[in-house]
């Protein structure tokens, strides 16, 4: 294939203003991420009293040492517990994410128990959900180390105990579909969520630790007049003994891992394939810090993404000068062929149908498509209606939301109006949505929307006789403030509209990463039932 020259001057005070406004932003997600553990681990004295160890603790000793683990969606409800996101506490109480656990690459879901004893954190109900859902779609085992103290009746929603059956649900079409649900109950499973260890092919509890049962003592008394002890009640000793719910009756949570990746270890599950042979890029990665700009309005040559990112650099353009705003091609990444959809530009007539070429074309071969957002939306002018922009950008989404392919979507700038749509935003259901720290999503900018508004509101005033300039100009400011929030990518990553915000320099070990899962659940074929696996 043939390589990208880069032109990027990485000498240039462009450049260095560039990744420095990125560097910012990054460590604005660090800073997030990091409170997160941090309120966490400062209960690490009392899980000490305990004999347990925390939930990051746990999470690395259930992980493979040396293998990846790609984390899911750590900035859920950033802002939704405290508006004051220098307060906040992101992650929805849960750590989520893809990693290998006795050599099969599973996904990960432990209750943060160092917080609020585990009960759900705002949008962790969502969090939790999707991850499920990528496990179902990637065909991937679920583990799941529970802990967690339920719903927090003080912020009770109906819709939420109503959704939160979908959990449920969800276990039972995983264990269903042939992929393995094992549970390490370390601590309190009660009431709906004890249906989250009774719902798991198997079940490992800790001695004197696991508390799983419908109804504790205080409502148990309350509902019945009976009394009962906690062990008594729901105690692992109990469970492993008498009742059957739980599989394997482990001394502390260390044994208990040790189980849990024992169970993995034993399940003739299919490895990774063999690594692929595939050159590096020609250009340091550390140089995507310094190609998006600040001002989502300054132009940018998507390729230079692609030229750090590519096995070798190297880039096989399809039908370069027509529609040329809307770039297509062929790249390896780590040895997977891949189809690249970016763009230097508004989506024209041409470039719609290119796109739409391109993605048929790559179902055709049974190629993946990565989706580098950058895109201010569909042209628009009378030229471009009548040369049917709508009907051509049209079969562009039929093509995006009909594809048979695994397609992948990373957020590296704006993604404005039905831009999003037909680059195979979060509502076209990617396999996975990724963001740079600096991505930017709305129906449009924040100063286009303010002065779409502010011409609406003139041309009212005028009709009525007098136009209030004040008005007007105190309206688009509101407007272009309220854009602004919504946009930034601490908002939309906090309500799960991405997988997550990674470090770009990250962004090709992350989509490789993404890829071997996809190739893989296509792949597998697990062995469905008619039922989940039911308990003894």
């Amino acid at each position: 294939m043939p390589f990208i020259e880069s032109r990027l001057q990485t000498a240039s005070d462009t450049f260095r203003a560039n990744r420095a406004g990125m560097l910012d932003l990054l460590g604005q997600v660090r800073a997030h991420e990091a409170r997160a553990a941090a309120a966490s681990n400062a209960s690490a004295e009392r899980f000490a009293r305990r004999g347990q160890l925390l939930p990051r603790e746990r999470l690395a000793l259930l992980l493979d040492t040396g293998a990846p683990f790609l984390p899911l969606a750590s900035l859920a409800g950033l802002g939704h517990d405290d508006p004051d996101l220098s307060r906040s506490v992101p992650g929805g109480g849960l750590l989520s994410g893809i990693g290998q656990v006795a050599g099969v690459r599973c996904m990960v879901n432990a209750s943060d128990s160092g917080i609020d004893a585990g009960a759900l954190q705002p949008m962790g109900l969502d969090k939790q959900l999707r991850v499920q859902e990528i496990a179902l779609e990637n065909r991937l085992p679920y583990v799941q180390l529970v802990e967690s103290a339920g719903a927090n009746l003080m912020q009770y929603r109906v819709q939420d105990f109503v959704r939160g059956g979908n959990i449920f649900r969800n276990l039972a079409r995983l264990s269903a579909a042939g992929l393995p649900v094992v549970t390490v109950t370390h601590g309190s499973s009660t009431a709906g969520g004890a249906y989250q260890t009774g719902l798991s092919d198997y079940i490992v509890m800790v001695r004197d630790r696991t508390r799983a049962f419908l109804a504790g003592p205080p409502l148990l008394k309350a509902a019945t007049g009976e009394v009962a002890t906690e062990e008594e009640l729901g105690g692992a000793v109990m469970h492993t003994h008498v009742s059957g719910l739980g599989d394997y009756l482990a001394e502390d949570d260390r044994d208990a891992i040790r189980i849990a990746r024992s169970i993995l270890g034993g399940i003739d599950w299919a490895r990774d394939e063999a690594p692929r042979r595939f050159a590096a890029p020609r250009y340091d990665a550390e140089e995507l810090l310094g190609i998006m700009p600040s001002d989502g309005r300054r132009p940018v040559d998507m390729r230079e993404v692609v030229a750090r990112i590519a096995d070798g650099s190297e880039f096989l353009e399809f039908s370069e000068h027509y529609g040329s705003a809307t770039v297509c091609g062929h790249i390896r990444l780590e040895g997977h062929a891949v189809g690249l959809v970016t763009n230097n530009g508004p989506i024209d007539s041409d470039g719609a149908t290119k796109a739409t070429h391109f993605i048929q074309a790559c179902c055709q071969t049974r190629t993946p498509i990565v989706y580098l957002q950058n895109i201010t939306g569909y042209m628009v002018g009378r030229a471009h209606e009548e040369a049917g922009i709508i009907k051509h950008g049209a079969k562009m989404i039929q093509a995006v939301t009909n594809a048979s392919v695994p397609q992948v979507t990373l957020h590296c700038g704006a993604s404005y109006g039905a831009g999003n749509y037909g680059m195979c935003g979060r509502g076209f259901a990617p396999r996975f949505c990724f963001s740079w720290p600096n991505a930017r999503t709305a129906v449009m900018g924040g100063e286009q929307a303010a002065k779409t508004m502010a011409i609406v509101m003139e041309a009212g005033m005028a009709r009525k006789g007098a136009v209030d300039h004040a008005k007007i100009d105190a309206m688009q400011q509101q407007i272009v403030e309220r854009f602004e929030r919504q946009m930034s990518v601490f908002t939309t990553s906090a309500l799960l509209l991405d997988d997550g915000v990674i470090d770009p320099r990250d962004t090709r070990a992350v989509l490789a990463e993404v890829l071997s899962v996809c190739r893989d659940a296509d792949a597998r074929v697990p062995q469905p039932m008619q039922f989940s696996v039911a308990r003894p």
